[in-house]
């Protein structure tokens, strides 16, 4: 019955306990209505960022969204003071197939925010912006791609521009889904960085990947590949996640994500060309029994050869699954990936 040879009858229990949960979402709904963008969430300490200056936007048009601030425990910052010397903010993408999840406090993902507070004294305050997602409550499409990253550059713009935020002092961090705007919006700073362009933003100072959806073109299960050694590990299934992307990438279809390296910049197409020269110093945690484990390898080893491996980190501990970590019984390989993370702030 073990999933994966030397596992323990505990983590087999709780792996399928959990892909029965994300089995029983995908075929009934969600088991909880998360806040959107539409309404601050009650009870949490959130505010309305206005939105960019649509002098900035050719396309989309920007609006204003819900953002939320967590402060280190003990602490009670009031939001949108301006930073005190040397402190540093995480920018949190949530993750959720951008179909789901929410950038409230109270989300599973936000566990994340609080181990970075937990684990890297420089960080004073975690922001997380509200952007808008794929799907309705009613399971109706809405807001396709490049609509998040443009939420994205709204939560960036505000550090910078409101707060005061240095942008080298900007940890930008995602996970999953919120992986990929990360990647995505890092791209639009860099595509970006003539200061006579009149989006000028400076990009982030550092970026942190956690198992970030990096390559939304169309699932290819061949013998050998992740998607099929894991499939029967990883909570992740193919044809959901496929039907995920196709809503993310709307009227431009999924011929799109695989030829366009701000939705998949580790597409392996021939035609596609992908560099990642100018980003800012990466640390990507990827779980090594994890379906999107060939995709960020690829990511991985594209941004050493455009970066140097001394400006990208990487941390793959073999029996980690998908976003593990939230998930405190996969032990050591949560506490010991927290370790490294943290090695890799506090330089």
């Amino acid at each position: 019955m073990r999933l994966k040879p030397g596992w323990s009858l505990k983590r087999t229990l709780m792996m399928k306990y959990w892909q029965h949960v994300m089995w029983l979402s995908r075929t009934f709904g969600t088991t909880a209505i998360n806040p959107d963008h539409k309404a601050l969430a009650p009870g949490q300490k959130g505010l309305w960022v206005a939105p960019v200056p649509e002098e900035l936007i050719v396309g989309v048009k920007p609006v204003g969204l819900p953002g939320y601030w967590m402060d280190r425990e003990g602490s009670d910052v009031p939001m949108g003071t301006p930073p005190r010397q040397g402190e540093k903010v995480v920018l949190h993408l949530h993750g959720g197939a951008y179909a789901f999840l929410s950038a409230n406090p109270q989300d599973p993902t936000a566990h994340i925010g609080r181990g970075l507070l937990e684990r890297c004294e420089a960080i004073g305050r975690v922001f997380s912006i509200e952007y808008r997602l794929t799907l309705t409550p009613n399971y109706e499409p809405v807001h396709p791609f490049p609509t998040q990253l443009l939420d994205a550059l709204t939560g960036y713009h505000y550090l910078v521009k409101t707060v005061g935020f240095s942008p080298e002092d900007i940890i930008l961090e995602g996970d999953s889904a919120g992986g990929n705007l990360a990647l995505a919006l890092t791209r639009y700073l860099v595509d970006h960085e003539n200061p006579e362009d009149i989006a000028f933003l400076p990009k982030p100072g550092r970026l942190l990947l956690m198992s970030p959806w990096c390559d939304l073109s169309p699932v290819r299960a061949t013998p050998g590949s992740s998607w099929t050694e894991f499939a029967h590990i990883d909570y992740i299934e193919a044809v959901d996640i496929q039907k995920k992307a196709e809503i993310f990438c709307g009227a431009l279809g999924l011929a799109e994500a695989e030829v366009n390296p701000y939705i998949s910049p580790a597409s392996t197409h021939p035609s596609i060309s992908v560099s990642f020269k100018n980003f800012p110093r990466t640390f990507i945690l990827c779980g090594g029994s994890e379906v999107f484990r060939d995709q960020i390898r690829v990511l991985r080893d594209r941004m050493i050869r455009d970066m140097g491996e001394e400006n990208a980190a990487y941390c793959e501990p073999a029996d980690g699954i998908h976003d593990f970590l939230g998930m405190d019984w996969l032990e050591p390989e949560r506490t010991n990936s927290w370790n490294e993370i943290a090695k890799w702030l506090n330089q």
